[in-house]
């Protein structure tokens, strides 16, 4: 996992990782490179996301969507999800899932 916390972006994701974790879910974060494909995958909990840098397709129960960078996505425990990578240099991107209690 790449923690991007302290990395100089247009977020402050020290906010955002208390945001999450107010709300129940963890928060993690991701660099993945170009043309890298996260097909069809499906979580028993509840996934918050959001791209930092980079162009991201998110492909949600069938219906594709390029996510933005600071867009909040919540993907739903059960919906197969595919991530696609589309940007040459590559994408980062945070995660979170909500916490068990």
């Amino acid at each position: 996992m790449l923690d991007l916390r302290g990395t100089k972006t247009m977020f402050n994701l020290d906010n955002i990782a208390e945001s999450w974790i107010a709300r129940g879910f963890s928060f993690g974060s991701w660099e993945d490179f170009p043309n890298t494909l996260w097909e069809n995958v499906v979580h028993d909990q509840d996934e918050l996301f959001m791209v930092v840098s980079g162009e991201i397709e998110l492909e949600l129960a069938g219906e594709c969507k390029r996510v933005q960078p600071g867009e909040e996505v919540l993907i739903p425990a059960g919906i197969v999800r595919s991530k696609r990578i589309l940007s040459p240099d590559g994408a980062r991107w945070l995660f979170g899932y909500r916490k068990n209690i």
